[in-house]
């Protein structure tokens, strides 16, 4: 038999992080396991406000979701994901962190870490044409002198910085001042496309390597303009969260940021990296402001990724798992069966 067990947290951010949608200095979030034959699986579900997320919501949905986990043997993730699709498919979030769990599991069950088990049959067209291992470090909205403060402090490769200020290529400007690193910008939906378009070569020029969701997502029309005469790839993120994005996102976008969260966990991430690599797109999967447990399945996918934001930890205090290294801004995975995750406290 299957048992499930809970617990939400409170995850201290190490700087208020403010984004064009909002601010905060705490960020919710629950981390569930599913355990049997005695090992154990670790998924996360974080409750961001603007996706109608919260702990209280996440734990009624999973306590609903109790007996149907529980009255049947584990055989699989694929098993299991089908099994609680018809029941959790409108909490996306919640589905993912049980498919991860499912995952971390059935790769602890056979002794081996989670990379070996998603990859070993995928074929060769699904992967990067170059490894990138390099996770952004995000840089929230603040004033100048407190972001140029903040990249000081952390010196980084990659920096994604979040824009959707009064001045972008102002603010652009005085951060590339302080550091001769690679930057990724995400608006957040803040523009247009006439500014879209007109800021990119401008960010090319200050070492910009792409944009990500520049305009609101249901701008379509305006997506197509951007990705033809952009001097930068465009990456969508709000625009694709489900696997039917993906193909409404080809001839609008250059790539598609995937998030575990969005989608609804491996099982379906998996299928939505090989449609966007059947389209030609770029492949980029980003987190959540989560711990370990959420980021640990990314840095086990990153042979198919071009790019990849996993730095959800980085931001925190009191990250309550570990698991996943950082060496030279490269997220390291351990030789330990499934994800490598463990919680600090046991």
């Amino acid at each position: 038999p299957v048992q499930l067990h809970h617990q939400a947290y409170e995850l201290r951010l190490r700087d208020p992080f403010r984004i064009a949608k909002g601010v905060r200095s705490v960020q919710p979030s629950v981390i569930l396991t599913l355990e049997s034959h005695g090992r154990t699986g670790y998924g996360e579900a974080s409750a961001i406000n603007y996706y109608g997320q919260s702990t209280a919501r996440t734990q009624r949905v999973l306590e609903t979701l109790r007996p149907k986990i529980e009255a049947s043997a584990f055989i699989s993730p694929a098993a299991l994901y089908q099994r609680l699709s018809p029941y959790v498919g409108a909490y996306p979030f919640v589905q993912a962190a049980l498919d991860v769990a499912a995952h971390d599991l059935h790769a602890r069950l056979r002794g081996v870490p989670l990379q070996r088990l998603l990859l070993e049959r995928l074929p060769n067209a699904l992967y990067a044409r170059r490894q990138n291992r390099v996770t952004s470090f995000t840089i929230g909205i603040d004033t100048a002198a407190r972001m140029i403060e903040k990249i000081v402090a952390r010196p980084w490769p990659v920096y994604k910085i979040k824009l959707g200020t009064d001045d972008d290529l102002g603010l652009l400007r005085q951060l590339r001042a302080v550091t001769n690193s690679r930057f990724r910008v995400d608006a957040n939906e803040a523009w247009t496309a006439a500014q879209a378009i007109d800021y990119s070569k401008a960010l090319q020029a200050l070492g910009v390597e792409l944009i990500e969701q520049p305009l609101p997502a249901a701008d379509w029309e305006g997506m197509r303009e951007v990705m033809r005469r952009s001097h930068l790839p465009v990456i969508a993120d709000e625009s694709c969260q489900t696997e039917a994005d993906v193909a409404r996102c080809a001839g609008h976008f250059h790539g598609v940021n995937l998030k575990l969260s969005k989608c609804g966990g491996l099982t379906p991430m998996l299928r939505m990296i090989a449609a966007a690599r059947a389209a030609g797109m770029l492949v980029m999967a980003g987190c959540m402001v989560e711990s370990t447990v959420g980021i640990a399945p990314l840095a086990h996918l990153l042979p198919l990724l071009d790019f990849v934001d996993m730095d959800g930890p980085l931001l925190l205090t009191n990250d309550p798992a570990a698991g996943i290294d950082f060496q030279d801004g490269g997220a390291v995975i351990s030789a330990r069966p499934g994800t490598g995750v463990f919680l600090r406290d046991g």
